[in-house]
C-alpha cells in the first residue's frame, strides 16, 4: 500500500484546477467561472473515495480531459464542465437528472452521450459498438459530446502504462480503430497524430523507441538543414514585407513507421522525415493571394517535384483543412515538403472543429460547408441506419474516414464524395429516387456504367428510368452510407414478400412430410441450411436459392438443444472460467486471468509463433483463437468484441517447431543460396518446408518457410543471415503473404 499525503494531495488538486482556470479565463462571460467550480467541486465529492490504477487520486483525470479540451482543441465553459464531470453518471450514485437540474439540458446531453450502455446484449452484438452508436447519437445534436470523448480517450492514452496489458490491448485498439481517425476528420491532427503514436508504442514498443530514438540523434544535424533550407526564403519574404512565421518540424512517429513498413525500407531512407511550415499572417482576404506568392518565392529557389503539389486553399478538405503543400528539391539533394497557410488556417488545422467555428463569420460559405456536411452526413446516417451495432462501425469507418474525391454536377455544383464512390453513388447523392432508378451516367459527356468510379474533376449526369429497381449487386460497388441503406431499404421491401413466400412453401412441405411447424422446428430448419436466421432461411426458400426438395433431408437433422444451450452457457462464461476447458500436455500456451493451460488454434491471418506478444479470442464454433497483437484483425477484434479477449502468453520451457516465413532480399551471385541454405540446415538446424526464389536486374529476392522454436530463435537467425555476404536484408512476412 502506498503511503499518501492528504495534503499534499489537496494542494496539487487545487494547483491543476486553478491552472486550468487560468487557461479559460479569456473567453468567460458572467456566471461561468462559478459555474465551472461548482462541477470541479461536484466531481471532486463524487469522486472523492476514487483512485486511478496509478494509485492517483480520480479527479485528475477529468480535471486533465477538461484542460486538453481548453488547451488542445479550444472548447468553451461547457464542455469544460461536461468533462470534469463525464464521469459522475457511470461511476457514482449521481443520476442524470440532478445534471440537467444543476447544469442544464446541453451538459446533460454531452455526459448522456459520453456514459456506457449498461445491461445485457443480444447474442451476436457488441456492447463497444453499442456504446459508440450511443455515443454519435448524441454527436448529431451536440459535436461536443465527441470532442470532449477525444480529449477523455487522449488522456487515457497517456496514462496507459498502469493498465494491465489485456485491457491496454481494447483501448489501443478502440483508439487506432475509431478514435484516431474520428480526430482526423475533425481536423484535430495534432491529437490523431499523437493517438496513432501512442498506439506504436504500445503495440510495437521496440519499434517505436528505435525511431524515436533515431529522430532525437538526427535533431541537431536538421535542425542545421532547416536553417540553410529557409535562410533564402526569409529573405525574400522579408524583401517583400510579408508577414510570416516559419516551423520545422519532425512527421508523427506513426507517420514514419507506416511509410517504412509500406514502402519496405529503412528509416535512414524516409526522405520526407520533416515538413517546413510557412504561416502568413494576413487577412481573410488577401490569404490565398498570400499564400501563392509565397509559393512563388518557394519555388524561385528551389525546384518544386509537380506530382507532389497539393492545392487545399482552392478546394478545402472536407474537415475545413485548407493548405498549399508542395515537395521540392534541396541544394544537399533531399526532398523537402513545404506547407503553405494562413495563420487562420494553421488554427483550424491544429484546433479542428472549436477553431473552425471561431471563425466562421468571417469564412465565406465554401470554407465553412465541409464540416457540417460532415456533420450532417452523420446525422443522415444515424436516422437511416438500423443495421446492428457492429455493421454500423464498420460502415461508419468505411463511410467517413475515407479521402476524398471531388465531383460536379451538369450546372457546374461540386460535390465531395468518398474516395472510391461510384456513379451510383452519386445519383443517391443527389436523391434518393434518383439513386433508385438510376440507369447509368454520363462522365465528361461519355456513357459510363453504375459502378463507374468517380475520378477528381469528373463531370456526372444522371440517367434516370421508371422501369429501373434497386438489386444486391448494387450493394457490391457503392460506397456512401447513404446510397447503401436506401438500397438495403428496397431491398428489404423484396425481401419480406419472398420471406413471407418462403415460409408459406416451408408449411407446405412440412405438411407433406407430417412434421408440425412451430418455432422449434423453424429454428432447427435455420440451423439446418446453415442461416444466421429464420427470416433469411424464408428468404432464400422463397427466392429458391434454397430448393424445396432439401427440406426433406432435415428429417434425418436432429439438433440435441440442450447441448447447444449448454455450449452457448459455456462460451458466455469462457472469459471467466477457464478451468472447463479440456486440456492438452502439448499447449505450451497460457490463457485467461489465471493462466491455465487450455486447448487453442493459432490464427492463420497472422500465424503467431511462441515468443510474439498475442491475445486469445473466443471464437462461436472453433474455441479459442490466438492472434499477434500486431495481427492486421486485431484493431477490429478488440474494438468491437472486448468482452471476447482474454488473456494469453507464452511459456518458454518447451520447444516446438513452429512455422513462419523468412524473406531474404540481396544482391545476387553465385553461391548465395547454397550459403544460406548451408547455414539454416547444417549451422542452425532448422528445417525448412519451401524456398521460392525470383531473380531481376542482380536482385536476389527469397522466400523460405521455416520451422522455428520462438521469436528469439527467429531474431537471432535473422541476424546470422544478415552477415552472408550479398544478404542486404532479412524480414519475417506474414501467412497473409504466403504464395
Amino acid at each position: 500500500m502506498i503511503a499518501v499525503d492528504a495534503e499534499e494531495e489537496r494542494k496539487e488538486i487545487i494547483r491543476r484546477y486553478r491552472k486550468l482556470l487560468r487557461r479559460a479565463k479569456p473567453f468567460l462571460k458572467d456566471d461561468d467561472a462559478k459555474l465551472i467550480k461548482k462541477a470541479f467541486n461536484t466531481s471532486l465529492e463524487a469522486h472523492k473515495e476514487m483512485r486511478r490504477k496509478s494509485g492517483e487520486p480520480y479527479i485528475y483525470h477529468p480535471l486533465a480531459v477538461a484542460q486538453i479540451c481548453v488547451e488542445e482543441i479550444g472548447l468553451g465553459t461547457t464542455s469544460i464542465v461536461a468533462a470534469l464531470l463525464h464521469d459522475v453518471v457511470e461511476d457514482t450514485e449521481i443520476e442524470l437528472d440532478e445534471i440537467n437540474a444543476d447544469f442544464g439540458p446541453k451538459v446533460a446531453k454531452i455526459i448522456d452521450g459520453l456514459t456506457k450502455i449498461s445491461g445485457v446484449f443480444d447474442h451476436g452484438s457488441s456492447q463497444q459498438a453499442e456504446n459508440f452508436r450511443k455515443m454519435l447519437l448524441t454527436l448529431s445534436e451536440d459535436v461536443r459530446v465527441i470532442l470532449v470523448k477525444l480529449a477523455d480517450r487522449l488522456h487515457n492514452m497517456r496514462t496507459l502504462g498502469s493498465m494491465p496489458r489485456h485491457k491496454q490491448l481494447k483501448i489501443i485498439s478502440e483508439t487506432i480503430y475509431i478514435y484516431a481517425p474520428l480526430a482526423h476528420r475533425l481536423g484535430l491532427y495534432t491529437i490523431k497524430s499523437e493517438l496513432e503514436d501512442l498506439w506504436l508504442k504500445y503495440t510495437e514498443e521496440d519499434v517505436y523507441a528505435d525511431i524515436a530514438s533515431k529522430i532525437a540523434e538526427s535533431k541537431s544535424s536538421r535542425n542545421r538543414f532547416i536553417r540553410s533550407f529557409v535562410a533564402p526564403i526569409q529573405e525574400e519574404l522579408n524583401r517583400t514585407g510579408i508577414n510570416f512565421e516559419v516551423k520545422g518540424r519532425p512527421k508523427s512517429i506513426y507517420s514514419i513507421w507506416n511509410k517504412m513498413k509500406k514502402q519496405n525500407i529503412p528509416f535512414e531512407e524516409v526522405y520526407d522525415l520533416f515538413a517546413i511550415r510557412i504561416i502568413v499572417d494576413t487577412d481573410h482576404e488577401h490569404e490565398k493571394n498570400a499564400c501563392w506568392q509565397v509559393y512563388s518565392i518557394v519555388t524561385d529557389f528551389y525546384t518544386p517535384n509537380p506530382d507532389r503539389l497539393r492545392d487545399w486553399i482552392s478546394t478545402p478538405k472536407a474537415n475545413g483543412y485548407e493548405s498549399l503543400h508542395t515537395t521540392v528539391m534541396s541544394r544537399a539533394g533531399k526532398w523537402v515538403e513545404v506547407q503553405i497557410r494562413a495563420k487562420r488556417m494553421d488554427e483550424i488545422a491544429e484546433k479542428g472543429y472549436a477553431a473552425h467555428w471561431k471563425y466562421k463569420d468571417g469564412a465565406p460559405t465554401s470554407h465553412e460547408s465541409g464540416l457540417e456536411l460532415w456533420i450532417q452526413k452523420v446525422r443522415d446516417m444515424l436516422e437511416q441506419n438500423d443495421t446492428n451495432a457492429i455493421e454500423f462501425v464498420d460502415d461508419f469507418r468505411a463511410n467517413l474516414f475515407s479521402d476524398e474525391v471531388f465531383v460536379f454536377t451538369p450546372k457546374g455544383d461540386l460535390k465531395i464524395l468518398p474516395a472510391g464512390a461510384t456513379a451510383l453513388d452519386f445519383a443517391f447523392d443527389i436523391h434518393t429516387e434518383v439513386g433508385a432508378k438510376c440507369l447509368g451516367a454520363k462522365v465528361n459527356n461519355r456513357l459510363v456504367p453504375l459502378n463507374y468510379e468517380l475520378k477528381n474533376g469528373d463531370q456526372v449526369e444522371v440517367l434516370t428510368s421508371s422501369k429501373q429497381k434497386p438489386n444486391e449487386d448494387w450493394l457490391r460497388f457503392v460506397v456512401t452510407s447513404k446510397a447503401r441503406s436506401k438500397i438495403k431499404d428496397s431491398l428489404k421491401d423484396f425481401k419480406k414478400q419472398a420471406a413471407i413466400d418462403g415460409k408459406e412453401i416451408v408449411q407446405r412441405k412440412l405438411k407433406q412430410m407430417k412434421v408440425p411447424f412451430d418455432g422449434d422446428v423453424a429454428n432447427q430448419l435455420r440451423a439446418f441450411f446453415e442461416e444466421k436466421t429464420v427470416t433469411e432461411f424464408y428468404y432464400k426458400v422463397g427466392k429458391g436459392i434454397i430448393d424445396p426438395s432439401e427440406i426433406k433431408k432435415y428429417k434425418d437433422f436432429k439438433v440435441n438443444t440442450k447441448s447447444q444451450r449448454a455450449k452457448s452457457e459455456q462460451l458466455s462464461d469462457f472469459s471467466d472460467d477457464f478451468s472447463k476447458i479440456k486440456t492438452t500436455e502439448k499447449d505450451i500456451l497460457l490463457i485467461g486471468e489465471d493462466m491455465d493451460m487450455v486447448d487453442y488454434r493459432l490464427a492463420k491471418c497472422c500465424n503467431p509463433i511462441p515468443g510474439d506478444d498475442v491475445f486469445g479470442f473466443v471464437t462461436v464454433n472453433e474455441g479459442i483463437k490466438i492472434h499477434r497483437t500486431t495481427c492486421p484483425n486485431a484493431p477490429e477484434l478488440l474494438s468491437n468484441h472486448g468482452n471476447r479477449i482474454v488473456k494469453a502468453k507464452w511459456m518458454s520451457e518447451q520447444q516446438n517447431a513452429f512455422l513462419a516465413g523468412l524473406r531474404i532480399i540481396g544482391t545476387d551471385r553465385v553461391g548465395l543460396m547454397r550459403d544460406v541454405t548451408d547455414l539454416i540446415s547444417s549451422e542452425l538446424k532448422v528445417n525448412m518446408r519451401s524456398i521460392s526464389i525470383d531473380t531481376e536486374t542482380g536482385i536476389f529476392d527469397g522466400q523460405i518457410m521455416l520451422y522455428i522454436n520462438n521469436t528469439k530463435h527467429l531474431d537471432d537467425m535473422s541476424r546470422k543471415l544478415e552477415k552472408i555476404n550479398g544478404v542486404m536484408k532479412v524480414t519475417r512476412f506474414e501467412s497473409k503473404d504466403l504464395k
